[in-house]
Order: C-alpha cells, then structure tokens, then sequence
C-alpha cells in the first residue's frame, strides 16, 4: 500500500484558506491511485478550542472538501476535523473517506490533552477503530493518544498493522514525537505514520518532522520542517513474515488489554 503524509502550516481558524492549501500541495506530490493520504489533526483550523466557530455544521465543508478530493485523486483522504457533542462540547476526530467519497470511518480522540485545557472543550472517544484500506488493517489516532500504549496494542488485537497518528505536536517536545512514534511501530510489530503540522499558531511552533515508520522502528521518511508531502511503499508480506519469525505479539496477555 501507498501512503502519503501531507505536512502543512495551517492558516489560523481559515477553512479555505487550509482546503486550497491541501491540494495545492497533493498536486505537486503526483499521488498514485488508491494512496492512503493523511493530512494532520484539525488541519483545516489548526489546534483551537474555539469549538463553536470551527465545528463542522449543516455544511460540513471539511468533511465535503475530503470527499471531493478522495474522488478527485481517487485516494483514500483521512484527516482531522471538529464537531458539535451531544454534551455541548466538540468532538476531536479523525475521518476517512474511500475514493468514491465515501466515509469509511470515524474516530473520537480517546485522550483529549488536560494539560493544554482540551478536555474542557472536547469530550473524549471511547474506543479504538480500525478500517481495511487496501490489504492493510489500519487505526487511526490523534496527537496525545500517542503517549498511552495500551490504546495501540488494544487496536493491535483488533487486527491493526498500520497506526496513523495525526497531530498539532508542538516543536518542545519534538524528541517525544519521533522516540513514541517508533517505540508504538517497535511493540506492536507495525507500520506507524506520524502526521504533523509545521509552522506556528496563535501560542505555539510546531516543527513538523512527520514519519513514516516500519515495524522494527527504521524511519523511512522524515518530512523535516517544511510544508510538502512524505510518501512510502509499504510491505505487508514483509510485515506478517516478521509477525511470524519474531512472534512478540502472541505473548500478549490478553486480561490486560481490552478488545471489544
């Protein structure tokens, strides 16, 4: 399977301006039919707790603009976008559409992140999902999911070879991002995409440095600090034949983690 990471500095609560910006970048990128793309984590707003102005409504304009553009390369198109609770708060998640336009899937950030004030804002998902694209299992996560194991090995369980973890992960904790991405590909004996944005918002700088990660940890690309796209070929044969020489994952005891 093909996977694409699109890196971008994202434009300050301007949906528009984000959208243009996307596919601006996707076109330069020459995508091959049926690539996995993955943009970052609220990438059409950047990290706001303005819930109630960046909330996809009755337009749905980010959910629609991946739609069109999962037709229009004829990819799969996850990324991240924000909606409206049942409880008053916002919803941080991640979606994907096939390339008929299609919603495959949907996530909820299981771990919205206390300490820079989003739980009070966003209300958590309760579970781990997982979507076949292509012949890969994958799941997806969101920025401070990262940092609980137990979420990924449960989505593991589930049957996940491929983890992609979208984010607005600041520059200070860079070496969390690069070190977690490869110890969650390393444990789990899976492929892991790291999708971050780069440049700066209102309060915080963002290094970028998206990944792409094989199963024993070895970076095959690094997108560095810049806006573009990072892709890779991934291998699933090689993958299940490394499950099997080094069976790890079939020591798991299973009482300690759930998988419902």
């Amino acid at each position: 399977m093909h996977i694409v990471c699109c890196q971008l500095d994202i434009a300050w609560e301007d949906k528009a301006a984000n959208h243009a910006k996307v596919r601006a970048l996707l076109e330069r990128a020459s995508i091959a039919k049926g690539s996995l793309v993955a943009l970052p984590e609220m990438f059409s707003t950047g990290f706001s707790l303005n819930v109630a102005a960046i909330a996809e409504g009755a337009a749905r304009e980010t959910e629609r603009f991946l739609a069109r553009t999962a037709r229009e390369f004829d990819v799969f198109m996850l990324g991240g976008v924000t909606t409206m609770g049942s409880d008053g708060r916002g919803r941080n998640e991640a979606v994907v559409f096939d390339p008929e336009g299609r919603e495959v899937v949907r996530y909820c950030k299981m771990h919205p992140f206390t300490y820079g004030g989003e739980s009070k804002h966003y209300a958590s998902g309760d579970k781990p999902v997982v979507f076949a694209c292509q012949e890969f299992t994958v799941a997806p996560f969101i920025c401070y999911d990262l940092r609980f194991p137990e979420v990924f090995r449960s989505a593991a369980r589930r049957g996940a070879q491929l983890f992609v973890v979208i984010a607005n992960w600041p520059q200070p904790r860079e070496h969390h991002w690069l070190t977690l991405l490869q110890a969650r590909a390393i444990e789990n004996q899976a492929y892991v995409v790291g999708v971050n944005r780069c440049g700066d918002d209102p309060k915080l700088c963002y290094s970028g440095r998206s990944l792409i990660v094989d199963p024993r940890g070895n970076i095959l690309a690094d997108a560095g600090e810049a806006e573009g796209c990072i892709q890779a070929e991934l291998d699933l044969p090689a993958l299940l034949a490394y499950r099997e020489t080094f069976p790890a994952l079939a020591d798991i005891h299973p009482e300690y983690v759930r998988c419902e």
